[in-house]
């Protein structure tokens, strides 16, 4: 069923991954094992993309069937968790990257964990990022890039934070694609994720919410 699921998100069949996602749901899948499902088939989704086979209009489309499987697991997670505010956080994707896929799961699973969440959307230049911590006042960020030309931007990010003498004021995750401790040592950040559980972890962990 997993791989069934996977293969409607990566094949666009809006109506038929939505079937099987409230399939899973009824039948008591665990809510965060269908997270992995869903960034399985948007790493399949990315990997085509970075090789020429899908295009913008592809990436769009499954975009847009992933968002309907992630409201039917947002509305499970919802009555699994609390509610309570937490905390602000601001996460972007950075400039010279339009996957939204990954940053998108990240944005709900804050969100239904109990953080206020700005999402400056895709392809943020660093000062977009500067301007929102200056307007925000949050604590955290998250900077999510899915191509590997996202690492460079994302130390741009982090070099412009701390150009600005803001740096002490927040700290800075990264997450998509082939995230590494190498390249989060490249970019200056604080701290790397590989799911949105981690982002969640680590927002907890930074708001002093655990």
């Amino acid at each position: 069923m997993s791989r069934d699921l996977i293969d409607a998100i990566v094949n666009m069949r809006e109506k038929e991954a939505a079937a099987i996602a409230s399939n899973l749901s009824r039948s008591g899948e665990d809510p965060l094992a269908m997270l992995e499902y869903c960034k399985h088939a948007m790493e399949i989704v990315g990997k085509r993309f970075e090789e020429g086979t899908y295009f913008l209009p592809e990436l769009i489309m499954a975009g847009e069937v992933l968002k309907q499987v992630s409201e039917i697991v947002k509305l499970r997670l919802r009555g699994e968790v609390q509610t309570e505010r937490l905390g602000k956080v601001i996460i972007g994707t950075v400039k010279g990257d339009i996957h939204d896929i990954g940053k998108d799961i990240v944005v709900f699973m804050l969100d239904v964990h109990g953080f206020e969440v700005m999402d400056l959307g895709i392809d943020v230049p660093p000062q977009k990022f500067v301007d929102a911590v200056n307007d925000f006042q949050a604590p955290v960020m998250g900077l999510s890039g899915f191509l590997t030309l996202a690492f460079d931007s994302m130390k741009a990010t982090v070099d412009a934070v701390n150009e600005a003498g803001l740096r002490n004021q927040v700290k800075i995750m990264i997450g998509g694609g082939q995230i590494d401790d190498e390249i989060r040592k490249y970019t200056g950040a604080d701290a790397y994720g590989l799911s949105a559980m981690d982002a969640v972890n680590l927002s907890k962990k930074w708001t002093g919410a655990q």
